[in-house]
């Protein structure tokens, strides 16, 4: 057939080419290929397209593929149908969307704020150039540009948290039928691990005197001084102590109670509170009492003093990144306490909250060395009363 050269009439008319195939050509000029079919004894007819954006071969290639469905039981229409919904909810279901439904189900699920918002930074701000992208659609190599991005900007670390991050939507998408896999699943060894290295600690006993003495003395932002202090008398991770809250202090009990979704491990952990810890804590009610955190941050629209802030105090005292860090307060207390000889070494990797890999020392029962771990915190805090006020 001369398609193009085959003038349009006053009325609609066809040009067959076989097998149910035919060019409809309409006296407006249009013209579009049809499928006459029969499925299930009923007569029907399926729209393949106009031409010539769909040309001959392309039409016939589709009549085949029309009469290979109506072989295996299946109506040529209908999966036209069903293949257009599922393009529009594709579409409609970008990365940006299924992520935020992630969000609120953590939210729903009880995860800590604190939790929350790390997963919304890395959903949302570092994995920006997938938020438009129909998550069913998004292929390993666009998730690899993004961390790489990320990758180049130095943050090697929060590269691959995001890449777990990303993972945990898409899972989330399958899960609820939008995705199929997960392509961030092949990426595993395709970026940059982080070399470790150890957090800066003083060890020396008259270091850590002076350090002690530095800290009790230091005149600022009295959340932050709080906890500063608390970071030494009971030596949890930053983190940890930066968001700790009213509700997971027992008075009564002198405990600390960090929920399992707050600590490294995910498991609870508690802490045994000595008589100066609790002083400190009791002292942040004036500025903190009416907030949920007890370490609130001095930046207005802030909840929780922001990561970096009690290492910027450490070098306002004069300690350098390279002596000493917030986190290297752990790294004292171990030293000081296995040199002291006075507690079994699992009590101290107990209230470390450490995981050993070969389940060797397994301390994790809530129980287990509580009363030790008492009588060790207290002898502690004690321990940096008489540094801070030895005779110098």
């Amino acid at each position: 057939m001369l398609l193009r050269n085959r003038k349009p009439e006053s009325k609609p008319f066809k040009l067959a080419d076989g097998g149910g195939l035919y060019l409809l050509v309409k006296p407006n000029g249009t013209r579009s290929w049809r499928l006459d079919y029969r499925f299930a004894t009923k007569r029907k007819t399926l729209s393949i397209g106009l031409y010539p954006t769909v040309s001959l071969s392309d039409a016939r290639q589709r009549r085949e593929d029309a009469k290979r469905l109506i072989a295996n039981g299946q109506d040529p229409s209908v999966k036209k149908r069903l293949d257009r919904i599922h393009l529009a909810n594709s579409h409609a279901n970008t990365f940006a969307l299924v992520a935020e439904e992630y969000l609120g189900k953590m939210k729903r699920d009880g995860k800590a704020e604190a939790t929350i918002e790390k997963n919304r930074w890395m959903m949302v701000e570092l994995a920006a150039p997938l938020a438009r992208r129909p998550i069913s659609e998004i292929s390993a190599v666009e998730v690899l540009e993004a961390l790489r991005s990320i990758e180049r900007s130095g943050r090697i670390e929060s590269a691959l948290a995001t890449r777990a991050a990303i993972g945990r939507v898409f899972r989330y998408a399958i899960a609820t039928a939008r995705a199929e896999n997960d392509p961030s699943y092949a990426l595993r060894g395709a970026l940059q691990r982080p070399q470790v290295v150890s957090h800066a600690a003083l060890t020396k006993p008259e270091a850590v005197a002076g350090l002690m003495r530095a800290v009790f003395e230091y005149e600022g932002w009295p959340t932050l001084v709080g906890a500063l202090k608390l970071q030494a008398l009971c030596f949890a991770r930053p983190g940890e102590t930066r968001h700790m809250e009213w509700s997971e202090i027992d008075f009564g009990e002198a405990r600390w109670t960090i929920p399992a979704e707050k600590t490294k491990m995910r498991r609870t952990h508690d802490v045994p509170l000595s008589r100066q810890a609790l002083e400190v804590i009791s002292g942040m009610r004036p500025y903190s009492g009416d907030h949920r955190y007890v370490f609130t941050s001095m930046m207005s629209g802030k909840s929780v003093l922001s990561e970096n802030s009690m290492n910027s105090a450490l070098r306002r005292m004069g300690f350098s990144s390279a002596e000493h860090t917030a986190h290297g307060f752990r790294a004292t207390a171990s030293t000081l306490l296995n040199e002291a000889k006075l507690f079994d070494g699992d009590v101290i990797e107990a209230q470390l909250a450490h995981q050993e890999p070969k389940k060797v020392r397994r301390v994790y029962n809530r129980a287990e060395y509580w009363d030790e771990r008492v009588r060790m915190m207290q002898w502690w805090a004690d321990e940096i009363d008489g540094m801070r006020f030895a005779i110098r």
